[in-house]
């Protein structure tokens, strides 16, 4: 059995007409996407899953707050280029690149630790890092279209594997860190390979023509080779005439009808990130403590936010609100988690504890994976369907927005 059949060669030419979709041999394609979903977080997951290297490294320099900061902005800036110029980049070159730019930097950290790190961090190898993890921000901007999935709870339990399997030791903290960086690295050289194999499957092909077919029947204001891999001259066939109709596309024009119809989901979707990347990974990794569970503090907390946010992601499957009130409502009601997370903080000794500090970062993961996902699902349906692949882009790029604002704010906890 190959990757290409004849079948799934002629889809290329053949028109739809209702037609049954070809199968899933083997669940390849779920695999393949559900794997690119985990390499969209795989990076930056590693970076603050790892805290304990970093913290031992680079002491008194608020590396997590800082890897927030350097993650995001170049995240947002590329983002906001490619809404802008996307049309000029196909999604091959997008997700190939992007996801070269993960293998780099993962695997930049264990090659530095063995040339120039050995014992102790230097002023090179920190910001070497640092340009490390902004090198993940403009890639996470070329990839944003892959489906983020389980990623942070996969990453977080290699990370605790990777610890455990190592003596509590300087040099075994250096080699679990090593270690879950190259298995990170050899992931995402996978993923690569697997991305570009996977375009050959019959149900993608299908599927790729089903969007073509559809953008052509909505008469969409762009170029469709822009979003495909075909040839601009098979592209423009697919096109319809030109023609009086309302026409949506990636245009000013469009970008405003969907902001005057889902203000308050973009709102909702950056302060919901705003007040997430306020206190995490930053304040979990650095300003709560624990005598009994010492470094391993931090990978716990990260990792039960991780679960609790696939949790609550997943939980969308079973319920979701059905008013946009009571889910704007409830993004604005996790502004509780700052009172909260500050009598932990400096309040009374019995909240300063491990389980309260574990119970709120659970019930905190758990509404950020369900409010979002919440959001993210009724966007696109809050516009007519022509509109909805820009309703997806504002979102995305109101999340990228309330992350880098969040980032900052971090910063606030230590002064």
């Amino acid at each position: 059995m190959g990757w290409v059949t004849k079948a799934s060669q002629s889809l290329e030419s053949v028109p739809l007409n209702g037609e049954t979709p070809p199968a899933d041999v083997g669940n390849l394609a779920y695999l393949v996407f559900f794997s690119l979903g985990a390499a969209v977080l795989l990076p930056w997951n590693a970076y603050i899953s790892a805290v304990d290297y970093f913290d031992y490294l680079y002491p008194g320099t608020h590396i997590d707050r800082v890897f927030a900061v350097v993650y995001m902005f170049p995240c947002l800036i590329v983002l906001l280029y490619l809404t802008l110029n996307g049309q000029h980049y196909t999604t091959s070159f997008r997700v190939n690149g992007g996801l070269a730019l993960y293998l780099l930097a993962v695997v930049l950290v264990p090659l530095m630790d063995t040339l120039f790190i050995k014992d102790a961090g230097s002023t090179f190898t920190h910001y070497a890092t640092v340009a490390s993890l902004a090198l993940t921000g403009v890639a996470d901007a070329l990839v944003q279209g892959s489906v983020i999935g389980a990623a942070g709870v996969l990453v977080s339990a290699l990370r605790i594997v990777t610890k455990a399997a190592f003596p509590a030791t300087i040099d075994g903290l250096r080699m679990s860190a090593n270690l879950y960086f190259v298995v990170s690295g050899c992931f995402l050289a996978f993923c690569i390979v697997a991305y570009n194999l996977a375009h050959k499957l019959p149900i993608l092909i299908y599927y790729r023509n089903v969007k073509i077919a559809a953008m052509a029947d909505q008469t969409f204001a762009f170029e469709v080779h822009s979003k495909s891999d075909l040839a601009p001259e098979e592209a423009r066939a697919l096109l319809p005439k030109p023609s009086s109709a309302v026409t949506f596309g990636l245009n000013n024009d469009t970008a405003l009808f969907v902001l005057s119809h889902i203000r308050w989901l973009v709102t909702a979707m950056v302060l919901m990130y705003v007040v997430t990347l306020s206190i995490f990974p930053g304040f979990l990794a650095e300003d709560v403590h624990s005598l009994a569970l010492g470094d391993w503090y931090p990978i716990l907390l990260i990792g039960a936010f991780n679960v609790f946010d696939l949790v609550g992601k997943s939980a969308t499957a079973v319920y979701i609100l059905d008013s946009n009130t009571s889910i704007v409502g409830g993004t604005f009601g996790r502004l509780i988690f700052f009172p909260l997370y500050y009598v932990c903080l400096h309040g009374p000794k019995s909240f300063r504890t491990e389980i309260p500090v574990f119970t709120l970062t659970s019930l905190f993961g758990l509404t950020n994976g369900y409010f979002s996902s919440c959001l993210l699902i009724v966007a696109p349906k809050a516009v007519p369907y022509a509109a909805a692949e820009t309703a997806g882009m504002v979102m995305t790029i109101a999340l990228i927005t309330g992350l880098a604002i969040g980032s900052v704010v971090s910063f606030v906890w230590i002064v």
